[in-house]
């Protein structure tokens, strides 16, 4: 069987070197087929190798978005080359490609050991963590194909020792004519969710949460009830694990054309949804009861 490794090797060779010397992807094939040449027809798949090559360049925007949402904190010109061109093949291996042909857990250890073989010294964590924070957000495909032997085996940070980051979000809405709406976002996971984002030190949460919803999608909001609050752990490529608590409120405001942030960690869109088609949308299940619980008091108060 040809080796994928070497395959996936020969790609990222292919898109450094795009990247490195800024060529047109019309340069693609060539670069490809020369970089292959190097070895036996044998020893790698070329159907894969540009299947591979080709599936990357065709969602690297996408995949792009799906990096800065995942690593905040690290612009994408910030990472090394080769680091942000094993995150683009690991992600569209993890996002895109066929998960019977290359099962989650096996897109991740192949861009980690990429990492490990092509990177820096702290490339391997960094990889990883991005690549486990997308992979928390799916839901961890294919969790239980790992055993929980080899789980336990790999070191975890005490819930209690972990860094907390606080986040103020809403559920916002907005009557227009006889109909109520909901303002969502949707991020590049393929969800739509609500707005929110995070709090300042010391920040008051109904005024934190009113400044983050202005500059994530343009809205002057009123802020009301407090709807709840969530709590979930994320992976953070520099930090590790992280707690982030959320408290949603229900805030109310004019009805206008939303402006979604251009620098928003990996939204693509915001759009009013009128109650009634909430059911046919696709969104997170831990948010569904702050969005039932919100148009309940909604309805109470209308």
């Amino acid at each position: 069987m040809a080796n994928r490794h070497i395959a996936r090797s020969i790609v990222l060779q292919s898109l450094f070197e795009l990247d490195f010397r800024n060529y047109p992807q019309t340069e693609a094939e060539e670069i490809l087929l020369r970089n292959a040449g190097e070895f036996a027809n044998d020893v790698i798949d070329i159907a894969f190798v540009r299947t591979l090559l080709n599936g990357v360049l065709s969602k690297r925007t996408e995949i792009d978005l799906v990096i800065t949402k995942a690593a905040p904190d690290w612009p994408l010109d910030k990472i090394s080359i080769i680091d942000r061109n094993i995150l683009r093949i690991g992600l569209y291996e993890l996002l895109f490609a066929d998960s019977k042909e290359v099962p989650a857990k096996v897109a991740i250890n192949e861009a980690i050991e990429l990492s490990k073989n092509y990177g820096g010294e702290k490339s391997s964590k960094f990889v990883n963590g991005v690549l486990g924070s997308v992979y928390k957000e799916l839901g961890e495909p294919d969790k239980d194909a790992v055993s929980k032997k080899k789980r336990k085996a790999i070191p975890d940070i005490p819930y209690e020792q972990m860094p907390i980051e606080k986040l103020g979000g809403a559920i916002v809405y907005s009557k227009k004519d006889d109909d109520y709406y909901l303002a969502l976002v949707h991020d590049v996971f393929g969800y739509w969710t609500l707005s929110k984002g995070r709090l300042e030190a010391d920040e008051n949460e109904q005024e934190g949460t009113k400044r983050e919803i202005k500059e994530e999608i343009g809205l002057d909001v009123e802020v009301m009830d407090e709807i709840g609050r969530n709590e979930y752990v994320a992976n953070h490529p520099e930090k590790g694990k992280i707690r982030k608590q959320v408290m949603y409120f229900l805030a109310k405001a004019d009805y206008k054309e939303l402006e979604l942030e251009k620098d928003n960690g990996g939204l693509d869109e915001a759009r009013w949804f009128k109650l009634t088609d909430l059911q046919d949308i696709k969104t997170y299940g831990d948010i569904l009861p702050f969005i039932t619980k919100a148009v309940s008091l909604i309805s109470e108060k209308n």
